[in-house]
């Protein structure tokens, strides 16, 4: 599959760095590509937007799941992850992750990472949404992401990997056959460089994690703008499953106008027994699910929803002031100070929750092994759609996810490798100036962008909602068009047109495929189409971004996930058409 030619505004690179591999981002499946990619013997550069721990990982509370604990299976971690992701998971993408997983768990403890450890002297392991055992390895009660990331970051260091930091990765480079040839980045001032420049490599993972910053209110850092979704579809990959964007149901609720983003209340709250309750103290989730407050995150999103409509309500309560002063500190002490940062007391009074933006289960669109649609492209982590996740993301499977594919992606770059030695050769890349036809959007576009897709796509979704959002989103492409060709005005080239033009690019994407999916379907939720139609939907939706700046959208069905890549065309493509 070729380049798309469609390329963002910047300078011209005015310094290169050539390796053998690029990983941009480093999270969990970044930096352990990276650590793999180097431990054989490959030249290997990491990228990432900020500070080499700024990501989406370090954030994460609740933990990582794998069967480790006794009576527990990957079969049995397999059947949840099933049900969870609503009929559109790759059974054979969720039979790698659940038994490659526990092994991949192992090698992170090994590369230093500390788990929190059982009375008895094993892991401690708690349950979350979905998970009918617990599986759940967590580090610091409730800060597992962070000590992942420290161990993580600390073996990159250790290693001597090159990086370069505060940097935003542009565009991919491709070579005259089109293959990947390396990218272009911009750093941001405290970097090693400065200014726009490459790294030139054979092979390019993209790492980059989510894109909630597409909606209002996110769990999500400020550098999830989509980034690497819009690099891809700009070099012509395809992505999937854009629809399926996972609410957390319980998010810190800081009242009705606060964006950006919001503290997260783990899952794992819940696994230890906290209730969900509305004003009156009614727990609503019971007779909802057998699993009650421990029902699959867009099963719970939905229930709070539902009665926050119910009672004209703006948030629902967490309720565990049944866990006592000493279990909220040693147990959920993140927690404990973001709540009391914003004046409530876990310990003594319910915490006011609402859902808000929290993980993309689609993405770029990949094989077993992290090769996307783009030869010497890879994808991995939030940023990938590897099968994993089909409609819903199981709770604490997005960073078992990251360690298990990033360690796949290693070991087919490795073994492409010529007798297993490091690249020769770093492919030369074919310049592709930007046109005219894609301005740069204002930077006061994100804000406008962030209200347009969560009021029209947000947690409830219509026709006519998804309309207004496409309409709305058009229109601001049009604007900056226009003021290019009649009055010859742009947006000057810099980080926040580039990441207003990234948001733009994944929010058309995300309605088009909503608005094709005419069903509801784990975190899809459709008020015009309230059931789930397997007869109809149980496919998914693939987008890839035409040269002219259209969509190309078509569905597939399951058993054909992922595509024959790297050139080839999938060989079932109905309902293809342009918006």
């Amino acid at each position: 599959m070729t380049s798309t030619g469609i390329r963002l505004h910047a300078p011209a690179p005015g310094w290169a760095i050539a390796a053998d591999v690029v990983v941009v981002g480093s999270g969990v499946a970044g930096l352990t590509a990276a650590l793999r990619c180097e431990a054989a013997g490959l030249r290997t550069v990491v990228v990432t937007k900020a500070r080499l721990d700024d990501g989406s990982t370090r954030w994460a509370q609740g933990g990582v799941a794998a069967a480790l604990g006794e009576g527990d299976t990957p079969e049995q971690h397999l059947d949840d992850t099933l049900v969870a992701g609503a009929g559109l998971c790759d059974r054979e993408a969720v039979r790698t992750l659940v038994t490659e997983g526990p092994g991949a768990v192992r090698r992170l403890i090994a590369t230093g990472a500390h788990f929190d450890e059982s009375t008895e002297g094993g892991l401690a392991l708690t349950r979350e949404g979905g998970h009918h055992r617990r599986r759940i390895a967590h580090a610091g009660g409730d800060a597992t992401g962070a000590e992942i990331s420290r161990a993580l970051v600390e073996a990159v260091r250790a290693r001597g990997l090159r990086t370069v930091e505060n940097a935003l990765v542009l565009d991919l480079l491709t070579d005259a056959d089109g293959h990947t040839a390396g990218v272009t980045l911009h750093v941001m001032g405290e970097g090693q460089h400065d200014g726009v420049g490459a790294v030139h490599a054979p092979a390019v993972v993209l790492a980059t994690g989510g894109m909630g910053q597409v909606f209002s209110a996110t769990t999500n850092p400020s550098v999830s703008t989509g980034d690497g979704v819009a690099l891809a579809l700009r070099a012509g990959a395809e992505v999937s499953d854009l629809e399926f964007v996972q609410f957390h149901p319980t998010v810190l609720f800081l009242g009705p106008d606060a964006e950006g983003q919001q503290p997260l209340v783990s899952e794992a709250v819940r696994g230890e027994g906290a209730h969900l309750v509305d004003a009156d103290g009614v727990r609503f989730m019971l007779g909802q699910h057998e699993l009650a407050e421990l029902a699959p995150r867009d099963i719970v999103a939905k229930a709070i929803t539902r009665r926050m409509q119910e009672q004209g309500a703006a948030h629902m309560y967490l309720d565990a002031r049944h866990f006592g002063a000493d279990m909220w500190e040693h147990r959920f002490p993140t927690i404990l100070a973001a709540c009391r940062a914003h004046g409530i007391d876990p310990v003594t009074e319910p915490i006011p929750v609402a859902p808000a933006a929290h993980y993309a289960s689609g993405g770029v669109r990949t094989d077993a092994h992290g090769r996307t649609t783009v030869p010497g492209l890879y994808a991995c982590g939030e940023v990938a759609c590897t099968g994993v996740h089909g409609a819903n993301r199981l709770a604490s499977n997005s960073l078992l996810e990251g360690l298990v594919y990033a360690e796949r992606i290693a070991a087919d770059i490795a073994a492409g490798s010529t007798a297993g030695t490091p690249h020769t050769r770093v492919p030369a890349p074919v310049p592709h100036p930007a046109s005219p036809e894609h301005p740069l959007l204002p930077p006061e576009s994100r804000l406008t962008i962030q209200r347009i897709m969560t009021e029209g796509a947000g947690v409830l979704r219509s026709a006519d909602s998804l309309t207004r959002a496409a309409d709305r989103l058009h229109a601001l492409h049009t604007e900056a068009r226009e003021a290019l060709h009649e009055h010859g005005k742009t947006s000057e080239p810099g980080v926040d047109t580039w990441e207003a033009t990234n948001l733009l690019c994944v929010a058309r994407v995300l309605v088009a495929a909503a608005a094709r999916r005419e069903e509801t379907r784990g975190c899809h939720w459709r008020e015009d189409h309230a059931e789930r139609d397997d007869t109809a939907w149980r496919r998914h939706i693939v987008v890839r971004l035409n040269p002219d700046r259209t969509l190309a959208v078509h569905t597939t069905d399951t058993p054909e996930f992922p595509p024959t890549v790297h050139g080839a065309q999938p060989t079932h493509r109905p309902q293809e058409q342009s918006q």
